[in-house]
């Protein structure tokens, strides 16, 4: 709990109007994000040694996933406002990189899995570096963007539930692409509306770019094992 108590108290509410108080969310939320992946990485390591998940396909697991989901966001939003919001949030993460080591798995099961892995971290790491870099020199309000990605985002979310009982590995690829597009522009919003206020809350903030990376990692993630997996 020490951990917690250093993170820094952002105003709560409205726009972060002077450079300090923008400055003060946004290493709040890169502390607190760099702390989420700690029990995603758990997650992930107790799925893919227990094998929890490997019997959740299908139907199962879409249903279980995204119940979960929606079911940690609204927890996360009431509680944002407190210190429990944090407890909330790293549980949600814990739960996501459960989500994820079906996937994990998978890839272990090529020869080369270890290092698809690593290529998919460290191809997400510097997606977020350049829009990191983007979102600090962009001058122009990016706002206007939001509604655009939502769609792209909803259209996208339909695709995978879609694909999920079609079971199309074309398919699999080209809604891994467009995710990796989507959600590195979400993650330059994102990212853009916290540098210009528009975000105080520093767990709403790092909800937002945990999901972002999260996305891209997966959908990159995927596409290496579709492409690159070697069985051999």
């Amino acid at each position: 709990m020490s951990d917690l108590q250093n993170i820094e108290q952002p105003s709560w509410g409205g726009v972060a109007s002077t450079p300090a108080e923008r400055n003060k969310v946004m290493r709040n939320t890169y502390w607190l994000l760099a702390l989420s992946l700690l029990p995603t990485v758990l997650g992930a390591w107790l799925g893919v040694s227990t094998g929890i998940t490997q019997k959740m396909g299908g139907g199962l697991g879409l249903v279980l996933f995204i119940g979960g989901a929606v079911g940690f966001m609204y927890a996360i939003e009431k509680t944002k406002h407190s210190s429990k919001g944090v407890l909330v949030l790293l549980a949600f993460t814990f739960f996501m990189g459960l989500m994820l080591s079906r996937l994990i798995a998978m890839v272990l099961g090529f020869k080369n899995g270890p290092d698809l892995i690593m290529t998919a971290f460290a191809g997400t790491a510097g997606v977020f570096a350049v829009m990191a870099s983007l979102a600090s020199v962009i001058k122009r309000d990016l706002s206007g963007m939001g509604k655009w990605l939502f769609v792209g985002a909803l259209v996208l979310m339909v695709g995978g539930i879609v694909n999920v009982f079609v079971g199309s590995t074309a398919g699999m690829m080209a809604l891994s692409v467009a995710a990796i597009g989507i959600f590195s522009a979400y993650m330059l919003y994102d990212l853009k509306q916290i540098l210009d206020g528009g975000e105080t809350n520093y767990i709403s903030a790092t909800l937002m770019l945990y999901m972002d990376l999260f996305n891209v990692f997966q959908s990159l993630l995927a596409l290496l094992g579709i492409m690159g997996g070697d069985r051999d």
